[in-house]
């Protein structure tokens, strides 16, 4: 059984995802009834469906996270952070807390 966070996992989305998650079940789950729903490529459809699946396994994992790293992580699942940046400032942020086991 799923604890209380976990059950409550889509009031941690926008709206705009939830209509995405509404639109791809409508579709049955077609990525390629999605592309053309939207008017994008079915290239961008699935990167919009792989940022939304880790924002979904971001709030999954939020009880073994800080708020500043699951909010870093959700920057980065919307694109909004490159991989390189949010290393650095998840190192930063782990040294500011610890700074003896960085040393």
């Amino acid at each position: 059984m799923l604890n209380h966070d976990q059950d409550n996992w889509l009031n941690g989305l926008n709206e705009e995802d939830r209509a995405f998650i509404r639109r791809f079940l409508l579709a049955s789950g077609s990525l390629k009834e999605l592309a053309t729903v939207y008017g994008i490529s079915y290239p961008t459809v699935r990167i919009r469906l792989d940022r939304l699946i880790e924002k979904i396994r971001i709030h999954d994992d939020a009880a073994s996270r800080s708020a500043f790293e699951r909010t870093a992580r959700l920057l980065f699942a919307d694109g909004k952070l490159d991989a390189e940046t949010l290393k650095t400032i998840l190192g930063a942020h782990r040294k500011e807390l610890d700074p003896k086991s960085h040393e």
